[in-house]
């Protein structure tokens, strides 16, 4: 232990102690995007006992411009991040216990994945996973890491349950679609992704060490382009009529969900997910699709094109849709290839 986190022992505010501390702790990453990634990569150098990484998705060549743990051959294999990440991350620190989950967090899984964990970070692209995740945090009384970037623009704070705002006292409800600007509409350059996730990596380690004292209650707002760094108290944001920490109100915990469709915004494709809970064998739809078009799998999920669409499946029944805005169409070619 003292040769590979000597540098970090060093430090005071961590020393022999904290060190040990961060041995003993299990982390969960939601999301292993850009900013999933760096924290991913940051809590296993730590080296924290458990690291659980839960993402939806797969590598893309568009992602390898700011996500620092795949590259050209994870895309070309069309690995699940969450794999991806994991291969990489046990060639750094074999140390770890990794657990990658490749799955959409959602009211029906999200207690089993935190089941365990110390802290929860924040790495997803939306806010009705982070609702979820807030909800589910208050009510066990985990500590999560906020962050989100767009732009140069990138903002992270922390939600200390019973102690500082959750989520909710500051973003009341999720913003109607199109109303907020996102990676794929407005694009992200790479270091601001990196300053938002060593922000809340600051802020994971001082949690994990024990070091409450330091630990921000403030919002921190960066833009590196136009070179701005501002810190918002956050101190009187707590609402006493906030339906998660408030009034104990876990609406996005306790929905209850069947057939959902989600447009991928910038990326012309539509996700069509299942009932939480489902599964779908690979190996048998590769077989049966192999006759109506050209087909590719991976012990992970399958492409398949036809009709002038791709379609990528995952175990979990869960598909990305690709060549349509039109949620009417997606469940259409889903229900003909895959059947609902």
């Amino acid at each position: 232990m003292w040769q590979r986190y000597s540098r970090q022992i060093f430090f005071p505010p961590i020393g022999e102690e904290g060190q040990k501390r961060i041995g003993r702790s299990s982390v969960l990453v939601v999301g292993a995007g850009a900013l999933g990634t760096v924290l991913a990569n940051n809590m296993a150098r730590a080296g924290v006992r458990r690291l659980r990484i839960v993402d939806r998705d797969f590598v893309e060549e568009s992602n390898l411009q700011r996500q620092i743990l795949y590259d050209e051959e994870d895309a070309a294999r069309t690995l699940p991040k969450a794999v991806a990440a994991v291969e990489k991350l046990r060639k750094i620190n074999s140390e770890v216990d990794y657990e990658p989950v490749v799955a959409d967090v959602n009211p029906g899984n999200v207690r089993e994945l935190m089941a365990g964990v110390d802290l929860v970070l924040d790495g997803t692209d939306n806010f009705e996973v982070r609702m979820l995740i807030n909800d589910a945090c208050v009510k066990q009384g985990v500590p999560w890491i906020h962050g989100a970037c767009v732009g140069s623009q990138g903002l992270s704070f922390n939600i200390l349950p019973g102690e500082t705002p959750c989520f909710r006292c500051i973003y009341q409800d999720p913003p109607p679609p199109g109303a907020a600007p996102t990676c794929d509409t407005a694009g992200v350059i790479a270091p601001i992704v990196n300053i938002i996730a060593s922000i809340q990596s600051a802020e994971a380690l001082k949690l994990l060490v024990g070091d409450r004292e330091h630990l921000s209650r403030d919002l921190a707002s960066v833009d590196v382009w136009e070179n701005s760094f501002e810190r918002v108290d956050l101190s009187n944001a707590r609402r006493p009529d906030c339906p998660a920490c408030g009034e104990r109100r876990f609406d996005f915990l306790e929905a209850r969900t069947g057939w959902l469709l989600l447009s991928m915004c910038g990326r012309d494709s539509i996700q069509v997910s299942p009932p939480p809970g489902g599964k779908v064998d690979l190996v048998e739809i590769a077989e049966r699709l192999g006759q109506l078009g050209e087909v590719a799998r991976n012990p992970f999920l399958l492409k398949f094109r036809a009709d002038g669409r791709e379609m990528v499946l995952f175990g979990d029944g869960r598909a990305v849709i690709k060549g349509t805005d039109d949620e009417a169409v997606a469940r259409s070619f889903y229900a003909k290839y895959v059947g609902m």
